[in-house]
């Protein structure tokens, strides 16, 4: 081990309940982790120096796998159903000592690290993992603390145990199948076996925060990406995956907060991560200029191929898995602010791509609108490879993140209300899909033209042009913005038929009206009479 190590060593092994590993090594530096990994057989380099690792079985996360123990500290708060599962105390206690027992005699990696960058909601973590190349990805990840900070750090707040070579019996843990992710807030501890997929310790953690920050400390936690422009003026983008959430972010003008998750406290917004944990899935220089530069040594990167006879990167390679990803700390981004904190927003924006071509390439909400668009956290995507199909599926995920949310969505909708009424913060709407009809018909918005529409909100400009009403949706849609042709700001003038517009727009919003129908019973009535009204004649 080395000199972080040196502390307590016995005491704190033996609060977790390891008490005969072989060896724990606490707090490795990366080059010592891509070391034990390369010794092991783990991984190999790539020739730009990451660490090139496969998960084996799991190239994703396994939503259906995910628990909550349910007890007197969860029973009653947390959204309880397909999202949340319940978990029995006892159980979990059994698991966790079976997975204890099957680390006897092996060696175990453990780190020191903490989450939330604004110190007043630091929550410090504990992680232990069974290969070095997870706890890499910890390092990678999480904040990393001062070698002062981890001395003073007998026993952190919240504990990781990751076992992907423990395989659950659903007849004796109670748990689905081999693998499981479960989370217990009234012991702190969020347990991992049966998967070696490295995004299930930080989905592990957003989700914590998911329920301890808003339950009890009232900040607003975030499934979005943040921005800081040179005067101090931060903006959030929400998106969900497609939307250009991480492009539109990622401005060079700007320092980045942080690409993935963050929280909104009274007068800041800062980052969960000390990292990113990017999808690299046709990957290149001229596209993301940024990631590519990112991996590098002390990177981690998962599932992907090589070129034949090589060890570059082949990222178009999906024979894996789609879900190639790439783990690097953010100050491998070169705009990247450290501490990753920034003021209150005075701009959020909702990206959604739209492939019915119905929503406006920019539009203002209002806070009730704001608020049922957050819950509704809506995009299309476009068909797939098969033969004649051509109609576009719409997609809906409760505030952008619904696999995370441990509350009912409403909760985090009305913090956000709270947050902006009080900041005064414009709320976008932005449609990086497509104009002119829906695909197949119209063409995709022009990156160019969505980036000249952020960057005049983020000036202001917006605020100085009229506005019009959208019918059915009720949207505020601007008349002009600089570096964008006023025609294609409405989007019913892109359409030939504008029948068929509107045919089409009070198709899509009956989907809005009847996806919301699940969470209508716990929303307040600003928010209800936000949704679209539709068109009785359309």
């Amino acid at each position: 081990m080395n000199e972080f190590g040196l502390k307590a060593k016995d005491a704190t092994i033996a609060d977790l309940g390891l008490k005969n590993v072989a060896d724990a090594y606490w707090n490795l530096s990366p080059a010592e982790l891509v070391e034990e990994s390369i010794i092991g057989g783990d991984g190999v380099l790539t020739d730009n120096g990451a660490l090139a690792v496969d998960t084996g079985k799991f190239t994703g996360r396994s939503p259906k796998d995910k628990f909550i123990v349910c007890d007197e500290r969860t029973e009653k708060a947390v959204w309880w159903g397909d999202i949340n599962i319940k978990f029995d105390p006892e159980k979990f206690d059994r698991l966790y000592e079976r997975v204890c027992a099957y680390l006897q005699g092996k060696t175990i990696y453990v780190r020191d690290s903490y989450s939330c960058a604004d110190p007043n909601y630091r929550l410090n973590i504990r992680v232990v993992t069974e290969s070095p190349w997870q706890n890499l990805f910890a390092y990678n990840l999480f904040l990393r603390p001062t070698k002062e900070e981890i001395l003073k750090t007998v026993k952190a707040e919240w504990t990781i145990l990751s076992a992907p070579g423990f395989l659950a019996d659903p007849e004796i843990d109670g748990t689905r199948q081999s693998n499981f992710a479960v989370i217990n807030f009234t012991k702190k501890i969020i347990l991992i076996g049966g998967t070696a997929y490295t995004g299930e310790i930080k989905k592990g953690i957003f989700s914590v925060l998911n329920f301890v920050l808003p339950h009890d400390k009232n900040v607003l936690s975030m499934h979005c990406s943040a921005n800081v422009g040179k005067d101090g003026d931060s903006a959030i983008f929400f998106g969900l995956s497609g939307t250009g959430k991480t492009t539109l972010s990622a401005d060079p003008d700007r320092g980045l907060i942080g690409d993935d998750e963050h929280g909104w406290a009274e007068n800041s917004v800062f980052n969960f991560e000390g990292g990113c944990y990017a999808k690299c899935v046709n990957l290149s220089k001229e596209k993301e200029p940024q990631i590519f530069k990112a991996i590098k040594f002390g990177s981690l990167i998962e599932n992907i191929e090589f070129y034949d006879g090589t060890t570059t990167v082949d990222y178009d390679n999906i024979s894996k898995t789609e879900n190639t990803r790439a783990a690097y700390p953010i100050h491998h981004i070169d705009n990247a602010i450290e501490p990753s904190v920034g003021n209150s927003p005075k701009n959020i924006f909702f990206l959604t791509c739209d492939a019915f071509g119905v929503l406006p390439p920019i539009s203002k909400l209002n806070t009730g609108q704001a608020m049922y668009h957050f819950i509704s956290g809506y995009t299309a995507k476009v068909a797939g490879t098969e033969m004649g199909v051509t109609e576009p599926t719409t997609t809906f995920s409760a505030c952008f993140g619904k696999a995370f949310l441990p509350l009912h969505p409403t909760k985090y909708a009305e913090l956000l209300g709270e947050r902006m009424k009080k900041n005064k913060v414009n709320v976008w709407l932005v449609n990086t899909g497509w104009s002119g009809g829906s695909y197949g018909v119209g063409s995709r918005m022009k990156l160019s033209f969505t980036r000249a529409m952020i960057t005049a909100a983020l000036n202001g400009e917006l605020e100085k042009v009229d506005y019009e009403k959208m019918p059915v949706f009720g949207l505020s849609i601007p008349k002009s913005c600089p570096g964008v042709p006023n025609d294609i700001l409405n989007p019913r003038n892109t359409w030939a038929d504008k029948s068929e517009f509107d045919a089409k727009t009070n198709t899509l919003a009956a989907s809005f009206v009847k996806n919301f129908a699940q969470y209508a019973e716990y929303a307040n009535e600003e928010i209800l009479n936000a949704s679209p009204k539709l068109a009785v004649n359309a």
